[in-house]
């Protein structure tokens, strides 16, 4: 057994729920690993306004969950970005399988959260990225001066309608009940709009278009009366917010779960299995809120408290404590150098990556005259100037097309394949600076039957990745094309700022992101990670 690899606990997802379990489990000087697929902080990382979390006035998702990890961090919770493939859970030991290696435990958290429903209307999956969408913080300045409707009685369809005002021309909200089901003071907001119609007793009956959304048939369940809505030489959109989907992939089959897919804990948030514990929105309750989540995990985390100290004793195991962090003193043997752009976080997260890499690169930046060019110019000049890994070569008045962009070109003088139209910033940050780890050499590790999939193709394979910087959603995807890109020679990862580039949005018909384009003709939507990729690369 790899010492190394072997942790108290391991908390699969880094939601509110997983955070706050790994802050109470490191506080108590338990070794913990919290693993996530995507981006710490879940869902509500994309609500742009949270005012009911008590203590907390006013904040966004985004920032409350950024504070929580910071707070894990400071007591020594580790954090690692990979996808989990398998979960071994019997017997004492338990074994968390990734793509990044293996890991073993004593008590596993599944915090896994859930993904927003489809309903299964007529046209909802045809047109699920040319006109349906999901997400209002992701998708919503696609709909700008255009009608946009929203289907769903809950908490998420009163608040993300508001949100949607700020760029569709007007909202109607679509609830199937006689009104909505979330409290009557987050429904207040909805209905006293002026840019929103509430209409109850309303379900769709069909959606439909050719290239795009053209049509929506909708219809009173009480009357049967039914109305279509068919703007003329335009389109117009549909939000769906139905309510969720647990992540329960991974242990259905292991745990047990109740009819609707959620797991099934007991009050102490443990399942069926010894050692097995749930927490968050992956859970059977009633409110799905931070607040209840947070809650799930401290409660789990206090319980898995007692097991591993319970399976020290029985197997005489004991995992090396925490490290608690003191991020000043950290920051102050590691930056060196002042950044105008990135804040000493991110130094110090560059720092560490930059120590990682293995080859140094060259950022060939291509610049036209406009802003974006600017921009940057002046974001990668920041970024080089903070390590000698990486060196700039500018051509300005570029003749390339879709101007401007940064290629990312090895030390041998090749094209690694990865390229960012635009600014990567926002949350295309992390993913730019991970394509470069993984352009610099082997970088980060992937399944061994992935990669030799993705080593089997042998066309050329170029792809277009259409994202916005505010999508929460688009890193996995990104990530994933990237490093497909830096291990085979045949494929190209080109990620474009829908902002910038409004013809590729107008010629693909995107309305949502992010968008995967295959050698200019194969369009699919929605995230994506290096497995899935790999099966559409080799289709």
């Amino acid at each position: 057994m790899d010492r190394k690899n072997f942790y108290d606990a391991i908390i699969v997802g880094g939601g509110p729920a997983g955070l706050t379990a790994a802050i109470y489990l490191a506080r108590a000087q338990y070794r913990v690993l919290v693993i996530e697929k995507e981006k710490f902080g879940g869902q509500i990382t994309i609500t742009d306004e949270v005012v009911n979390y008590p203590g907390v006035e006013k904040t966004s998702g985004a920032a409350l969950t950024q504070t929580m990890r910071s707070q894990a961090e400071s007591f020594g919770a580790e954090f690692l970005l990979a996808q989990v493939t398998e979960l071994l859970v019997d017997g004492d030991i338990k074994t968390v399988k990734t793509d990044k290696g293996e890991f073993s435990c004593f008590g596993i958290l599944i915090a896994t959260g859930a993904h927003p429903r489809m309903i299964g209307f007529p046209g909802e999956s045809e047109f699920k990225g040319h006109g349906v969408a999901y997400c209002a913080t992701c998708d919503g300045e696609f709909f700008t001066d255009k009608e946009v409707f929203v289907v769903g009685g809950g908490f998420a369809a009163a608040e993300e309608s508001v949100f949607l005002t700020r760029y569709a021309s007007h909202v109607t909200i679509l609830v199937r009940g006689d009104d909505f089901t979330c409290a009557p003071t987050a429904a207040q907001a909805a209905k006293n709009h002026p840019k929103i119609t509430v209409l109850t007793n309303t379900e769709v009956v069909e959606a439909s278009g050719k290239d795009f959304l053209q049509k929506l048939v909708y219809k009173n369940n009480k009357t049967g009366e039914q109305t279509v809505f068919e703007p003329q030489n335009d389109t117009f959109g549909i939000f769906v917010f139905a309510g969720y989907e647990p992540e329960t992939a991974l242990v259905k089959d292991k745990v047990n779960i109740d009819e609707s897919g959620y797991i099934i804990t007991d009050r102490a948030q443990k399942t069926n299995l010894d050692g097995v514990y749930a927490a968050g929105d992956v859970c059977q309750k009633n409110l799905r809120q931070v607040v209840t989540a947070v809650g799930d995990g401290a409660t789990a985390a206090t319980e898995l408290e007692k097991h591993a100290a319970a399976m020290q004793s029985k197997t005489n195991i004991r995992p090396e404590k925490p490290k608690a962090q003191n991020k000043k003193a950290d920051e102050s043997k590691n930056i060196n150098v002042q950044s105008n752009i990135f804040s000493p976080d991110m130094v110090a997260q560059l720092n560490a990556v930059f120590a990682k890499m293995e080859n140094p690169l060259t950022l060939e930046l291509h610049l036209d005259n406009g802003t974006v060019s600017v921009e940057l110019k002046k974001y990668m000049e920041e970024l080089a100037g903070l390590t000698d890994r990486l060196t700039l070569n500018i051509i300005e008045n570029s003749e390339k097309s879709d101007l401007p962009f940064v290629r990312v070109i090895r030390s041998d003088g090749s094209f690694s394949g990865l390229a960012f139209h635009g600014v990567p910033g926002g949350h295309e940050f992390t993913s730019f600076v991970l394509g470069l780890y993984n352009a610099s050499g082997k970088g980060q590790p992937i399944d061994r039957g992935v990669e030799e999939k993705i080593l089997s193709i042998n066309k050329q394979t170029d792809m277009k990745i259409i994202v916005s910087l505010s999508c929460t959603m688009c890193p996995e995807l990104v990530t994933a094309a990237q490093k497909a890109a830096s291990i085979n020679d045949k494929i190209t990862a080109e990620v474009y700022d829908v902002s910038h580039f409004p013809k590729l949005k107008e010629k693909y018909n995107v309305m949502s992101v992010p968008c995967l384009v295959i050698n200019n003709d194969k369009v699919s939507f929605g995230r994506k990670n290096i497995s899935q990729l790999a099966d559409i690369l080799s289709e």
